[in-house]
């Protein structure tokens, strides 16, 4: 789910209300140009092959905030991963159930195989397993920090790694890497001021979908009727594809933040939901005049307030593992597209869509919530539920978490199995015609 080869994003709120937000996305090689793919025949971007992998951001995000945020040294805080690492751990019922259904995947890379088998299996729930190549990998990280993992031994093994599947990576790439603070985009919701990441993050789909439904003013009372959920299906539909037109690295996108997030657009998107059916047809996005995851949420002592959240996209990210230091690898450069003509197609050193959400909320200017959703693309919609089921519903935080959730792919609705088949029925009834139950959770969440 998570680990160094994998990027990271966070949001941090003082306790006088102020707010800093750590971009840790990695970027993509600087020979990775559309004209590259066109000519080698590739015509979209798969997981398992390299050209999935941008240069892993999360340890320069980590480094980074511990410079400039934290009380302890990296080589301490290391010190338990190492450990789990060198002397193994329980393979719990959850991760064994995700493993299993991994080694499909995990199959195809030799590195993967050494690495994540155990004698070409999985490993069963109660099983211990080790990483050493992975322990030695964070102690040279926990001695030479930041270097230790872009420079050196540990580099040149993922960039041989990733070159002998036909990547593009090179030195210069993952020595250039670095995390860089960003301003936080927000907008205010029934009294609440939402703070999310803005692009390349997606964390403004979460905005948009609240500025929807501030103008759709969604039933009160029932938290789980059809009504509520029809509205955050069809706000969702929009919102998403908002996101898929205009979501790009902030350096190539032409449609700004601010029209993303202002009236007009936010009018003309809520105008076309039918509270009563589905609709058909999204129509096209209006343009401006000219134009898998772990997260955790923690408040210290002093009030300081952290949602932090890493990954590595897809179960095991691209399944392509280093071959001496045992770091796994993500998938992140799928949010890329290969159309030259589109704000989010690969580029040389650009970071791609990225579905990675930390958020804070305030209240009467001081921090109030700090949140994050799992559940790659269904995050933002995860933050209006779980704002709006607090918000709107009145639930406490557990409740507000625990409450069934579903999801559209495609045409589809995928609901979690806590779903109600009355609701389902209902939903159905309003046109939501394909409704799959989904065998995993969508996504739990940490605040």
């Amino acid at each position: 789910m998570t680990g160094i080869g994998g990027d990271c994003f966070a949001m941090i709120a003082k306790p006088d209300g102020s707010l800093t937000a750590l971009n840790g996305s990695g970027r993509a090689p600087a020979a990775a140009t559309a004209d590259w793919y066109a000519r080698a025949g590739i015509k979209s971007i798969e997981t398992t092959t390299p050209h999935a992998v941008t240069v892993p951001g999360a340890i320069a995000g980590w480094t980074r905030l511990l410079a400039d945020h934290g009380t302890r040294s990296l080589g301490d805080l290391l010190q338990p991963a190492i450990g789990f690492a060198r002397d193994g751990f329980a393979i719990a019922p959850r991760v064994g159930f995700d493993w299993a259904r991994a080694v499909p995947k995990i199959e195809r890379h030799a590195g993967a195989r050494r690495h994540l088998l155990l004698e070409g299996r999985a490993p069963r729930v109660g099983e211990v397993m080790r990483f050493p190549a992975l322990a030695a990998t964070l102690e040279t990280i926990a001695r030479a920090g930041r270097d230790g993992f872009y420079t050196g031994a540990v580099a040149s093994d993922l960039i041989a790694t990733l070159k002998a599947a036909g990547g593009l990576h090179t030195e210069a790439d993952f020595a250039r890497q670095d995390a860089t603070y960003v301003t936080p985009v927000t907008s205010v919701y029934n009294g609440a001021t939402i703070a999310e990441l803005p692009p390349n993050n997606h964390g403004i789909v979460a905005l948009i979908l609240l500025g929807m439904l501030e103008r759709l003013s969604p039933p009160k009372g029932d938290p789980l009727s059809p009504e509520r959920f029809h509205l955050l299906m069809e706000s969702s539909r929009l919102a998403f594809a908002a996101r898929d037109a205009f979501v790009a690295d902030p350096d190539a996108m032409r449609v700004p933040v601010a029209h993303l997030l202002s009236a007009p657009f936010l009018d003309e998107l809520a105008g076309r939901i039918d509270r009563r059916r589905r609709r058909a047809e999204l129509g096209p996005m209006p343009r401006p005049a000219g134009s898998d995851t772990v997260c955790f949420s923690i408040v210290d002592e002093q009030g300081l307030a952290v949602s932090f959240i890493n990954s590595l996209f897809a179960d095991f990210g691209s399944g392509i593992v280093g071959e001496t230091s045992g770091v796994t690898l993500h998938n992140r450069g799928q949010g890329f597209v290969l159309d030259p003509a589109h704000d989010n197609c690969i580029g040389p050193g650009k970071r791609p869509l990225h579905t990675l959400v930390p958020a804070i909320a305030l209240k009467g200017g001081a921090p109030w919530l700090a949140f994050g959703v799992m559940g790659a693309a269904y995050q933002p919609l995860g933050h209006v539920q779980l704002l709006t089921n607090m918000i709107d519903f009145g639930l406490d935080l557990q409740s507000a978490i625990d409450l069934p959730r579903m999801f559209f792919e495609g045409d589809a609705i995928v609901v979690e199995q806590g779903v109600s088949g009355d609701l389902v029925s209902a939903l159905q009834a309003m046109g939501h015609d394909r409704i799959i139950v989904r065998p995993a959770p969508w996504g739990g969440a940490q605040a």
